[in-house]
């Protein structure tokens, strides 16, 4: 089967599975003292910096609550859009592992803004009221939709010019990045975000996810949060050997170029069909469409998965960094039928 549903669906880029092999062919230290780890960490320092520090978890609900929970006491607050994976498809892990609200926001396509933010910090300051200390921003966002680096970039300076720090959910960084035409640092840490859970599993790892600070002020706790959360992997060097593969030659760039020019092919086939309205602009790997009626189910096979949206019938269709012309073209038959 292939499927739109969602790029956690695609399967495991050959380069990845070819050095998870190679980690695979001996006995190694556990707990990240290895050379897979440490060769991983030396590719995010010539990236991001020599002084960022990465910690590997093996999911992205854990990326973001160790992101953020550092950063946080439990009479603060995260504002972040109502739409946001944080808010809406975490189970309440936020809030559980840190004990601090989430102040969500609706904003037009998810996408927050230093105006929609400024209101809810009136009470700044206030002993009666929750503090607001981090803005959590997606990139590219759960519509697929990308904030520019000036919208970072301002976003940030707000945030910092009010006391707050600023978590990028980089899940689909790198298609965002691809997009833009910019390295992962230049979407990124150049642009003021100050810490980044940054993607692999959504553009050809088999699983896993990078935590990256970049002020050493805040990179002190971390290490300790993510042994809390159950996040520290004894065979660490399973997870990094993706790393080191996906951030060697390119692979991360290509992959989500890839998906990227699959999910705007994709968008032109469905204006072509009769009854189906892309309904947002496709600037990365993600088409939103309407149809009528909704064809969501119609056909497993197809891979249609129908997400729960503010605009009823929307319907979400995800390309990967393995989709290929044959895959959209067996989806448009389908719908064609539906």
């Amino acid at each position: 089967m292939r499927s739109f549903s969602s790029d956690n669906a695609s399967g495991v880029h050959p380069a990845v599975m070819d050095a998870l092999l190679a980690a695979n062919a001996d006995h190694a230290p556990a707990y990240g003292a290895d050379r897979w780890t440490e060769g991983a960490l030396g590719k995010f320092r010539d990236i991001f910096g020599p002084d960022v520090t990465a910690l590997f978890v093996f999911g992205g609900t854990a990326a973001n609550v160790l992101a953020v929970a550092p950063l946080l006491e439990s009479y603060q607050a995260v504002i972040c859009p109502a739409f946001s994976h944080l808010h809406v498809d975490e189970c309440g892990a936020a809030e559980t592992f840190t004990g601090c609200k989430l102040i969500t926001v609706e904003v037009d396509n998810a996408k927050l803004t230093a105006e929609a933010v400024r209101p809810h910090l009136d009470k700044l300051g206030d002993v009666h009221a929750v503090q607001p200390k981090v803005i959590s921003i997606t990139q590219a966002n759960e519509f697929g939709m990308i904030y520019s680096p000036d919208d970072v970039r301002a976003l940030c300076e707000f945030a910092h010019g009010n006391g707050l720090l600023v978590h990028m959910d980089g899940a689909r960084l790198a298609n965002a990045a691809a997009a833009m035409n910019v390295d992962l640092r230049e979407a990124s840490r150049d642009l003021g975000v100050d810490v980044l859970s940054f993607g692999g599993t959504k553009n050809g790892l088999m699983y896993g996810e990078a935590v990256l600070f970049f002020n050493a002020e805040h990179s002190r706790t971390p290490p300790f949060f993510r042994k809390k959360l159950g996040q520290l992997a004894s065979k660490m060097r399973f997870i990094a050997a993706q790393f080191d593969a996906y951030l060697t030659d390119d692979i991360w760039l290509y992959n989500a170029l890839h998906a990227n020019a699959m999910a705007r092919e994709l968008a032109g086939c469905l204006e072509d069909l009769p009854g189906i309205e892309v309904t947002r602009p496709v600037q990365t790997n993600m088409v939103w469409a309407r149809t009528a009626p909704p064809t969501s189910g119609a056909s497993p096979k197809a891979g249609i998965l129908n997400t729960p949206v503010p605009q009823a019938g929307e319907e979400r269709f995800v390309a990967s960094f393995d989709t290929t012309p044959d895959d959209i073209r067996e989806l448009v038959e389908t719908l064609k039928g539906a």
